[in-house]
């Protein structure tokens, strides 16, 4: 039943993409399906009249012509079908394909997107997911088709031969059971292969990756991860030669029992013509009755094997498409309005999953209105984490995030995301134009000149980029070119992240500001820069800031000292040096470490 609503989504998708091509499929198939077994007829016909004391013309002339007219009809319904097939399969991989990346943009959150067995799954699903409703159209309509022609021919076994009939039709159960299993081994199969696959390909791109070059041939690990790389495709070769080895052994037996019963039905039907119990028709009519129907019940095996096959992926791909929201929706939503007093963590707690440590245990954390919080720590205190939780890219496992006392979870995601803005420290490079790079912190910029430029101004970027060959319309890429033919340009590290800023600083008027680690692809002149622009723009604006330079964040009105999860400290930068607590202690540790490089130089 689960694969027959499989079908019917198929179908379903198939009919809203390309209705006309769909209906017009149906009947050359039906077309297809007829024509053998009205030729089959005719030629029956032409023989016992022609074998006949005193054969007519007039019959021979309307069985000619009826043999030429299927002659003539199967010689166009291929081309025609091909035509119709390629109309549909395109339309459908369209919607397909829509249907897929809709649903993805759907995950609010990043759980999906960090758990390996749903990364497996969507790949499959991007692999097959645009191809595969099409092969369940094309398959089940060469079912219907085999199964018309089929249909047709038995009917003439049991005239002929009913005995005969019957031993053939018996003849294909274990053709039909060898398929159907050997189609559940392939799915298997290639649910095995998924995840070395996508391994495979994460070192076949970093091989040829410009990022990765320059570490890959410092430590000599090009040969190392070729060999990681070779490894997983002899393991993938290996679960195919297995597969391989089981088609092989059971088609083969399958095809020398397939050849026995049309032996036996061969000498049979010999035999009954030198008796005189058949007529030549009746021999030529039985001989392609026999080789048809094997035929058909042997392709319809196969098909329904093909199918079953074929759907159980789609299945894969309508997990994807039909998977349930990564985060909780909101049955009664909450307006969110601009905000006037703070935003409030109270008593947050968060891990992963239950099989992971606490990330964050029990953090309370006030960021008011106009207020500029820093957030200091050791790699792995938790930082990152609050701000996807800030974010909503998860929610807290216990506590909550309060805005002007709404609790976030209450609010759309939308609504949430449209009021802030950010850099994050794993900032993305696109590989488009710089003009593209600014404004997707805000898509309305792209047709504002002005606000892109402005962004980069205040990002201390936009002299580098106007010099650019094509200005702001320069590729930040040399893996296309643009569109006058010129190829692109690399940034550095230190440029990127003005890039990434100004996308953020684009997005502007927002309620609160996330700067994740701004500064840490900058020298010290560039940083130093930085950090007197943002304190230029952020003046009077709600931020967090984040930063392992604690210098950078001296003048913040709250620093926020983060420890194994666990708010420690709290204060402006004089209070926490008076305290001579954690944060006293990071600040001089850094603050020794210039000293001893400036003396040193």
């Amino acid at each position: 039943m689960n694969l027959l609503k499989t079908l019917g989504r198929a179908l379903g998708l198939a009919a809203r993409a390309a209705p006309v091509a769909l209906a017009t499929l149906v009947a050359l198939s039906v077309v297809a399906a007829t024509v053998p077994v009205a030729a089959a007829w005719f030629t029956k016909g032409m023989l016992d009249e022609l074998a006949s004391p005193h054969p007519a013309w007039s019959g021979l002339a309307g069985i000619v012509g009826g043999l030429l007219a299927a002659g003539l009809i199967g010689a166009m319904q291929p081309q025609l079908s091909q035509y119709v097939q390629e109309d549909l399969g395109r339309k459908a991989s369209l919607v397909a394909q829509d249907r897929l990346y809709r649903a993805v943009n759907r995950f609010q959150g990043l759980r999906r997107f960090e758990d390996p067995d749903f990364l497996d799954r969507l790949r499959m699903a991007q692999q097959t997911g645009q191809d595969t409703p099409n092969q369940i159209i094309l398959t089940a309509l060469s079912l219907v088709r085999t199964s018309i022609t089929m249909v047709g021919f038995f009917g003439m076994l049991l005239v002929v031969g009913p005995q005969m009939a019957w031993i053939v039709v018996l003849g294909a159960v274990p053709t039909f059971v060898g398929e159907v299993r050997l189609a559940r081994r392939r799915v298997q199969t290639t649910l095995d292969i998924t995840g070395l696959e996508r391994r495979e390909m994460f070192y076949a791109q970093l091989l040829g990756d410009v990022a990765a070059a320059k570490e890959i041939r410092l430590f000599n690990l090009g040969d190392h991860l070729r060999q990681r790389m070779n490894r997983d495709r002899r393991s993938i070769n290996g679960l195919h030669r297995r597969m391989d080895r089981w088609t092989l052994l059971t088609q083969g037996g399958l095809a020398v029992l397939a050849a026995g019963i049309a032996a036996a039905g061969l000498f049979w039907a010999v035999r009954s013509a030198v008796t005189g119990t058949l007529t030549v028709g009746d021999v030529s009519i039985f001989v392609a009755a026999v080789a048809t129907v094997q035929t058909s019940l042997g392709t319809l095996a196969t098909g329904l094997a093909a199918g079953h096959q074929h759907l159980l992926i789609f299945e894969r791909y309508l997990e994807v498409v039909g998977a349930a929201p990564d985060l909780p929706l909101v049955e009664s939503p909450q307006p969110l309005p601009p905000l006037r007093e703070a935003i409030v963590l109270r008593d947050v707690w968060f891990r992963y999953s239950d099989d992971h440590p606490w990330i964050l245990r029990g953090v309370d954390l006030t960021i008011a209105k106009g207020r500029a919080v820093a957030l200091v720590g050791v790699n792995g205190a938790g930082k990152s984490t609050l701000v996807k939780l800030l974010g909503r890219f998860y929610d807290p496992t216990r506590g909550s995030i309060l805005w002007d006392g709404i609790d976030i979870r209450n609010v759309p995601v939308e609504a949430l995301r449209e009021r802030l803005s950010g850099i994050f420290q794993d900032f993305m490079h696109y590989d488009l134009t710089v003009r593209d790079n600014i404004a997707f912190g805000d898509l309305a910029a792209a047709r504002d000149e002005h606000a892109v430029t402005r962004a980069a101004e205040r990002a201390g970027i936009h002299q580098t980029l106007a010099g650019l060959p094509s200005g702001y319309d320069t590729m930040l890429t040399r893996l296309f070119a643009d569109d006058t033919n010129h190829a692109g340009v690399v940034l550095s590290g230190g440029q990127w992240q003005r890039v990434a800023l100004a996308r953020a600083l684009v997005r502007d008027g927002r309620d609160l500001l996330i700067l994740d680690e701004p500064s840490s692809g900058l020298d010290a002149e560039a940083e130093y820069q930085m950090h007197h622009r943002l304190r230029e723009h952020r003046a009077g604006q709600t931020s967090l800031l984040i930063s392992h330079r604690l210098g950078a964040v001296r003048d913040a009105d709250a620093i926020v000292v983060l420890d194994d999860g666990v708010v420690v400290e709290q204060g402006d930068h004089d209070a926490l040096l008076a305290a001579d607590g954690h944060y006293a202690r990071l600040f001089t540790m850094q603050a020794e470490g210039y000293a001893t490089a400036g003396a040193g130089r």
